[in-house]
């Protein structure tokens, strides 16, 4: 097993060999690998396929549910919920691509 030595900065000349700091490449490289797969993990995107009208929604998946998504909010209202094909920055999209998305459900409006 290598290992790699580090020299502290600032650390006075005489006390040279408390000042080292032993770190292993296996723990650079395996905090290297964890640090990537939290990012490939991050960047991947369900991708939605947002529609003007409600029809075309439904045509889109015929066996979901189709939602009012608010893309300022973050948030989905479902038929009957008040704000459900309200506002201006929203869509029709299906529930399930809404929640594999990470929109979440509002619970505002139900009745």
């Amino acid at each position: 097993m290598m290992s790699a030595e580090l020299i502290v900065r600032g650390a006075p000349e005489g006390n040279r060999s408390s000042s080292r700091l032993r770190v292993s490449w296996r723990a650079i490289g395996l905090t290297t690998a964890l640090v990537t797969m939290v990012d490939v993990f991050d960047a991947c995107a369900v991708p939605l396929t947002p529609f003007r009208y409600e029809a075309q929604a439904q045509q889109h998946c015929p066996a979901d549910t189709v939602v009012w998504l608010d893309f300022r909010k973050q948030t989905y209202y479902s038929r009957g919920q008040k704000r459900y094909a309200r506002g201006l920055d929203g869509s029709f999209v299906c529930r399930s691509e809404a929640r594999a998305s990470g929109y979440r459900r509002s619970l505002f409006g139900l009745r």
